[in-house]
Parts: C-alpha cells; structure tokens; sequence
C-alpha cells in the first residue's frame, strides 16, 4: 500500500488547528474546499462489498461496481456502520446532517407523533386529517413530513405554481396542510422548523460556504435545519408523483427518458418500476453535475458548493419492488447475491459516480473533494426466506391497541380517515396517556406470535428512556417501540419483498465510504454510527464541529483513524 501524501496530514492539520482556536471556520488552511455527500438508500455495508469485490455467480466473478470500488482504493472503508434507529428515511437522513440520534433531534418518523400540535387547517394528501388548533391549548395530534404536503403531490414539482416541470422546491410545499403549534399562536410547523438541533447546512452556510441538496420530497428542505434559509442551492422533485417523459433526460446507463421507459408499470409513482426509478434518480444525477461544474441545479451561474449531494432510490426500489409482469428484486441469498433487477440498479449508481468523478476531475477539484458514500437506511431482510407481510396474514401492533382504546384517533387504524400508524418493519406507538404502557404491553406479550414478535422486542420504560427522552417529558418519543422477528414487516403491500425503519443489523448496517486521493485504503471494523458524518465534514472543512448542537449535546465524534485527531 502506498504512504499517505503530504496532503492528507494537512486535512489533519487543518481540522485541528480550527477546533483549538475555537474559530468558527478556517477555510485557507483546510486543503478540502468541497464535500460531497451520496445516500444510496437501502444500500448496505455487504453491498459494497460484494459489488467491489465481486461474486461468482454476477458478472463473471468480475467486480460490477468499478467506479465505487476505485473510490474505495482511496478510502476508509467502516464496514461495521449504523444508521439511525429507528431506520426511516426521515431520521436517517437527519442523523448524517446533524449528527444527532431521535433522543436530540426529535425526528423519529416521516409520519410520527407530538404530543403538543394540533392538527393542520386542510387534511394532507395521504389523509392526515384536518382539524381544530386552539392557541394555548394542547392536543396532540400526527405529524407528516413527506409527500403529503405537497401542493399536489401527483406532480413531479410538487404543484408548486409557476413552476418548471420537474422544479417546485420549498415554493411546493402547502403550509395549511402543515401541523400547527398552539403554544404560538397555532403557527404552521415547516420541515426545518420541526428539526430541533442544526445541520452542518447551517454551519456551513453560517460560515460563509455555499451548500446545496438534493432530495425525493419538497418536505425534506428540513436539512436546511432551524430557521430555514440556509441551503443555496435546494432541489427536490417529488417521487411519489405520477411518471411523465421527461424530454432529454438519459440514464448514465442508457436509457432515454424521453418517453416512459416502462410505460406498462404502474404509473402513480416513480417507485413502482425498476426502469422508471432510474428516470427519477437521474433528474438529480444531473443536478450535481451542474453544481460541480459551478451552477444551481439548474445551470444557472453560482458556485460548486461547499457542501452538496443527494439521495439516490434505485438501489433501495431494486431491493424491495415485485413488479408484476416484469420481475422481483432483492437478494437470491442470505450472502447478499443482487437478483439481475438489484444488479441493474447498482450498476445505474455505479455509473452515476463515475460521471460524477469524471466531472471533478475535469474541474480541477479532485484532490480538493471529499466524497462520502453512505445511507440514510439499509433494507431488510437481505434473505428473501425470511420475509413475512405480518398484516395481511396476521395483525399488528397498533392494530391491537387500537382495538383497545389505547391509541390517538389520529394514529388509529380504526380511523378510517386518518393517515394511519407508524408501522413498516418496526411499530412506534403513541398511546392516549402513558399510564397505559403497562397495559398494552401486557397485550403485545399476550398476542406475540400473531404481531409477529416472538423473537422481537418490546421497549418500554427503562429500556426506552436508555436510548430515548422519556415520553412522559418529551411529546414525541413514543411509549412503545416493537422491533418484530427479522423479516417481518407491517406492511399490507404485495409488491414489497422488503422494508426499512427497523433496528435489525440488514436495516441498520449499511455503506460507509469517506475517500479522497490523499488517503490510504482501509477497512475500519470499529462500530461506527452515521451520526459521526456531521462532524467529520466539519473537521475536514476546517469549521468546529462543536458549532453543532448534537456534537454539544451527545458528544458525537468524528469517525475514526482519519488523522483528525
């Protein structure tokens, strides 16, 4: 192995020198000017693995993730890495932006619980219910933050008006459909707002750096953290509205999007087909090769941000979707064998980060670019054997709470006009008041092999205020956390083979890559979390990374053997 260049004991020097002086930021000495940050969602640590290395059986032996593994060459591999828990997206991607667990940041769910709101002035487009709010007075009510408060969520640009075909932003998301908070004066909640610590966003920005992101919904601008304001550069085309053509738009791996590539499919969202996803994702494939090349997302004139990147959903589509009449997804085995549906969607992000790469090489900025590839969740479970629609075979937890009175009408599966509870393959539960805790776990145990947690666990009390706010202080932690048997979902979808939000090690464990040319390669088997990339963009940028609040109130480090301490 070849020794470390000059310049990677500069990033060290750099970072160091910022934390000692207490300076808010130190960009001349820092030799990293730009980060960029990728969320494969669903991909795991064994995914890279496998892709890098290659299998046998997938393309003959040879390695189907070139690009990647040559990035791997020139980096720190943390194979042992663990995403938020619980795993949804919504956390996920807060825990990489403020380096903060659900306990600080208050993020649990996309769709979640406060104790403290009241319901929005127009029910959402996935039916979160409309309802009274009071100033002064506390309710507690559902919270969503995903496509559901779009202006209208059938549309790629989120019905924003005035707007570009793919283009909403912010400007599309509906503030009456937003939760309201009566202790001021039942004021809307915005995404960012609704986030209780700060993101590296803010930092950044804070101190002078341009930042951008990229991401599937308009409600997702709540990177840019408290008070909003903070991201240069926000670009978010709704995936969960209805596929259209998008004119001069072609896949890194060929495919023209100018016409619906698989036209067949259900059309209602670009999720539901292996090809159409790629369409999705490529819209902010382009996104960043325009902010590399020093333009908005657009291409209008503007920086190459300090900060940038995007999620990618392929991978994540490509691990759980059954799309009748064309084929299954996910894993042949228990080793992580990608079925050839998997493998394309790969290789798809595989060639999107050899253009990305190519571009900043061409830029000049190669040696000047931090490229981190993780995931806001993994998928599970991995070993197709092993999963289990529990709702439509059995019941679910929530289910058999609500039968029981003990859940809020608006989290309520008897509510036939609410949004539902927060069940995927983990079952957070909100109860009317905690003084039923006992009660209701008392059920759970009685009903363990039709909620499908037998070999799962019950958290309450104790083992959930260890890791989590207790919930009779903080209005969003819940009362009760299942996590069922592995490869049991609560999902009632027959084109899923798959799901995500859970605690097991196939939801949890997922790709970690930091590289740059100046590093050494390494595989680091240390326990690591997500949380740790917060800060770690800040050291390398030469900005303390006490200036988050997470780092402050956890105590959360940079990630390890970087030379940054």
């Amino acid at each position: 192995m070849r020794a470390l260049v000059p310049l990677f004991a500069a990033f060290a020097v750099a970072a160091s020198a910022a934390v000692a002086q207490n300076t808010n930021t130190d960009w001349n000495r820092s030799q990293i000017k730009h980060v960029l940050l990728i969320s494969v969602d669903g991909m795991h640590a064994v995914d890279l693995l496998n892709c890098a290395a290659g299998i046998p059986s997938v393309n003959d032996g040879q390695p189907f993730c070139p690009n990647l593994a040559a990035l791997a060459g020139t980096g720190l591999d943390y194979v042992a890495a663990s995403t938020s828990k619980p795993s949804d997206s919504f956390p996920g991607l807060m825990t990489l932006m403020t380096g903060a667990t659900p306990r600080t940041m208050g993020v649990y769910y996309d769709v979640a619980y406060d104790r403290t709101l009241s319901p929005p002035s127009v029910t959402t487009g996935n039916g979160n219910a409309s309802g009274a709010c009071t100033p002064g007075v506390i309710t507690g009510y559902t919270t969503e933050y995903d496509e559901g408060i779009d202006i209208d969520q059938t549309k790629l640009n989120g019905g924003a008006p005035g707007a570009g075909l793919t283009d909403g932003g912010i400007a599309s998301i509906d503030v009456s459909r937003l939760d309201r908070d009566p202790t001021q004066g039942c004021a809307p909640v915005y995404p960012w707002n609704f986030v209780r610590t700060n993101t590296i966003f803010g930092v950044v920005h804070a101190a002078g750096g341009y930042t951008a992101w990229s991401d599937k919904h308009p409600s997702y601008s709540a990177v840019a953290g408290p008070g909003g304001g903070s991201l240069n550069d926000y670009y978010s085309p709704e995936i969960n509205s209805g596929v259209i053509a998008l004119p001069g738009v072609t896949t890194p791996d060929g495919i023209s999007c100018s016409s619906i590539p698989d036209p067949t499919a259900n059309l209602s969202a670009w999720t539901d087909s292996f090809k159409n996803i790629k369409c999705y994702d490529t819209l902010k494939v382009n996104a960043i090769l325009n902010e590399i090349e020093g333009k908005t997302h657009d291409g209008k004139p503007a920086q190459t941000p300090a900060i940038f990147g995007m999620n990618f959903q392929a991978v994540s589509v490509g691990q759980k979707l059954i799309e009748k009449g064309v084929g299954t997804g996910g894993y042949l085995d228990a080793a992580g064998t990608p079925t050839s549906f998997l493998l394309s969607e790969i290789e798809f992000v595989d060639d999107a980060v050899g253009e990305w790469v190519k571009a900043i090489k061409d830029r000049g900025q190669y040696e000047s670019t931090l490229i981190i590839i993780t995931a806001k969740h993994g998928q599970s479970p991995i070993d197709p054997s092993r999963y289990i629609s529990q709702l439509i075979n059995y019941t679910s937890p929530a289910t058999l709470l609500s039968n029981a009175g003990y859940i809020p009408y608006s989290e309520s599966t008897n509510n036939a006009d609410g949004i539902g509870p927060t069940e995927d393959d983990v079952s957070l539960l909100w109860l009317n008041s905690s003084s039923n805790t006992l009660a209701s776990v008392q059920i759970l145990e009685q009903n363990a092999s039709a909620t499908g947690i037998a070999l799962g666990e019950i958290y309450y009390g104790p083992t959930l205020s260890l890791n989590y706010n207790d919930p009779t202080v903080d209005p969003r932690t819940p009362d009760i956390i299942v996590t069922p048997n592995v490869g049991v979902t609560y999902s009632g979808s027959t084109s899923k083979l798959a799901e995500h939000g859970g605690f097991s090690h196939d939801d949890t464990n997922v790709v970690l890559l930091i590289s740059n040319p100046g590093f050494q390669p390494k595989t680091v088997k240390a326990a690591v979390g997500t949380a740790q990339v917060a800060p770690t963009i800040l050291e390398f940028l030469g900005i303390d990374p006490w200036l988050l609040d997470a780092v402050r109130a956890e105590g959360t480090p940079a990630l390890p053997d970087l030379g940054l301490f």
